[in-house]
């Protein structure tokens, strides 16, 4: 077994990696992504999933740490802050994913990396309560890179396993942030990796679920509690990412070596191979399949009626994690090719307004479902996994085949990055029934200037709403 240094090199770039590190595009890219994050909690708050949590976290109470999202002024320790906060940001499953180039990567793109640690950074920013705008995006920044790093250097056997890597991973994204912005150095930064790697969770069984974002939500709430357990004196293994029983290992089943000499922050995932920004509140591999049969509704004016029968021809790489033939409910419609077709079909649009219960429990959805084939395309898993690639036919009533093939250049990514005017748009559209327009105005234009805000906080404060559920 190759001996690793890798928990020191994590800890090593935590300590010592200052703003002026991160480049340029990367701080541009960092900037999108706090808007597409920011908007996603405002959008997660309205959620049953993330008003129970709430609910709880301040009848729990605890010390005045940071405010529960969507809990109006209350206020409660920052783990709790931080797994409510957490949650929301990934209830919809909208958030950003990693890319890799990495063909080894069967799903290409690893994990959701900006909720853990921005997270963490807003909820310590809070209990600080003088952290600036530069300290608040570099924390950020630094614990993107750890999990990012992590998550490609991993064996895809994680993830393969059923392993959900946003919440794995994630921990220790959270736990880097929370760590840069405590000061942490040394053992109690060694310590605070190895707690995270001890509290890092979350397997895919629970997609469809209401639990399938708290994994992120707990890996907030843990990277957190790592960290603050390590400024307390509190100890754990200090090299928990290595050796045998070290999580790359236990949890991935090892590594690809030849990856550790990229080290941390020699170059910025964020901007090499950079992130994705999702246009749709579903499972990433099944973007380019739903942008196809959008392509189809409008090149044909297909209309739903009109509709005899869908047949769905993928590879396993999609038809394997997106696991539900009939989604019942908005959480399974995630991950239900057949609901996220009938939608697009139906609605010509899939936005998280589209995501409610009682549309997709409708007879209409449920009808289109059924008459939705899953077909597992030889020919195309012998292309390789490398992208997602499908093919949609629709049979109407009048007896026309139409065919479209999806797109492989995936719209989000970076060969076809989402426009700032399109981001913002997402974002508006997240914040609609959570806060006011002037509010929404204040939070582009903070994250704008994040690097003269004089505050952090003034993030989670413009946040402050009471919600009403949607679902």
């Amino acid at each position: 077994m190759t001996d690793t240094n890798i928990t020191a090199d994590a800890a090593r770039f935590i300590e010592n990696v200052a703003y002026k590190d991160i480049p340029a595009e990367g701080l541009r890219i960092g900037k999108r992504c706090m808007v597409d994050t920011l908007g996603l909690y405002l959008a997660g708050g309205l959620e049953p999933t993330v008003q129970l949590l709430a609910a709880d976290a301040v009848e729990t109470g605890g010390k005045a740490d940071a405010l529960v999202l969507s809990g109006g002024k209350a206020k409660v320790p920052a783990a709790l802050a931080a797994r409510v906060l957490g949650t929301a940001g990934h209830a919809h499953d909208w958030d950003d994913t990693q890319v890799s180039l990495d063909p080894a990567h069967i799903y290409g793109l690893l994990t959701h990396p900006s909720v853990p640690p921005l997270t963490a950074a807003l909820v310590i920013a809070q209990r600080l309560g003088n952290v600036d705008g530069k300290a608040l995006m570099l924390a950020f920044q630094t614990g993107f890179e750890v999990e990012c790093k992590i998550s490609e250097w991993m064996l895809p056997k994680h993830y393969r396993r059923g392993n959900h890597s946003s919440g794995t991973v994630g921990t220790f994204g959270a736990a880097a942030a929370a760590a840069k912005l405590l000061g942490l150095k040394g053992d109690k930064l060694l310590h605070a990796l190895g707690m995270a790697a001890s509290f890092a969770a979350g397997i895919r069984c629970n997609f469809g679920t209401m639990t399938k974002p708290l994994h992120v939500g707990r890996a907030s709430e843990n990277g957190v509690t790592a960290a603050l357990l390590a400024a307390r004196g509190f100890t754990a293994d200090p090299a928990a990412l290595d050796g045998q029983w070290g999580f790359l290992n236990v949890m991935g089943e090892g590594f690809t070596a030849e990856k550790i000499s990229q080290g941390f922050g020699k170059t910025w995932t964020i901007a090499d191979p950079g992130v994705s920004i999702k246009p749709y509140p579903s499972g990433i591999v099944t973007h380019q399949s739903m942008d196809a049969m959008l392509a189809l509704v409008l090149k044909h004016d297909l209309k739903p009626e009109q509709v005899e029968r869908v047949k769905f021809f993928a590879g396993k790489n999609i038809l394997e994690p997106i696991r539900y033939p009939l989604a019942k409910n908005h959480l399974q419609a995630k991950f239900s090719m057949p609901a996220l077709l009938a939608m697009i079909i139906i609605k010509r649009r899939a936005s998280h307004h589209e995501f409610m219960d009682a549309f997709v429990a409708g007879p209409q959805m449920q009808d289109l479902q059924k008459r939705t084939d899953l077909i597992n395309d030889a020919e195309i898993d012998a292309k390789g996994w490398d992208l997602i690639r499908s093919r949609i036919e629709v049979t109407t009533k009048d007896g026309r085949t139409l065919t479209q093939w999806a797109d492989e250049k995936y719209r989000g990514g970076p060969l076809n990055p989402i426009s700032d005017a399109d981001l913002e748009g997402k974002f508006r559209m997240c914040a609609e029934g959570a806060i006011a327009k002037r509010e929404q105005d204040r939070l582009l234009e903070a994250v704008a200037g994040i690097d003269t805000l004089a505050n952090g906080s003034t993030l989670a404060e413009l946040m402050t709403y009471e919600a009403k559920a949607s679902h």
